[in-house]
């Protein structure tokens, strides 16, 4: 089974630049969508960003287009999403997951089947 572990989270100020890591436990992990998805207290898991196994095709959600980066490092079997300019706004526990089959999971969780336990990250001055 696929095994997924999320590291990078931790205590930013606004404006800060971490960049969370995704690595996973599988080879095939290489020809697998994975995606980035948060929830933050009270509030539904929501979809971040997902790129496909080849790294082609990129989704985000309006809310960080031009500031998230997703990418992947297929030699280090490592998804990253590179957070910049963060607000107060994107402090939420970030998950990595990625669907059972090749297929693109795209941004909705429901197409998801495999986990990581997540990485906090709090924005906060």
């Amino acid at each position: 089974q696929l095994q997924l572990v999320e590291s990078g989270g931790g205590s930013v100020q606004p404006g800060g630049s971490p960049r969370l890591s995704c690595a996973a436990s599988d080879l095939s992990f290489t020809e697998h969508t994975i995606g980035w998805f948060r929830q933050a207290p009270g509030r539904e898991r929501e979809a971040v960003a997902a790129i496909s196994g080849s790294g082609n095709s990129k989704e985000y959600i309006d809310s960080v287009k031009g500031r998230f980066t997703i990418s992947r490092d297929h030699a280090k079997n490592t998804v990253y999403l590179q957070m910049d300019n963060l607000k107060p706004e994107d402090t939420a526990a970030y998950y990595c997951a990625s669907p059972y089959t090749t297929m693109w999971g795209g941004l909705r969780p429901d197409q998801y089947d495999y986990w990581g336990r997540g990485t906090q990250v709090t924005v906060s001055s």
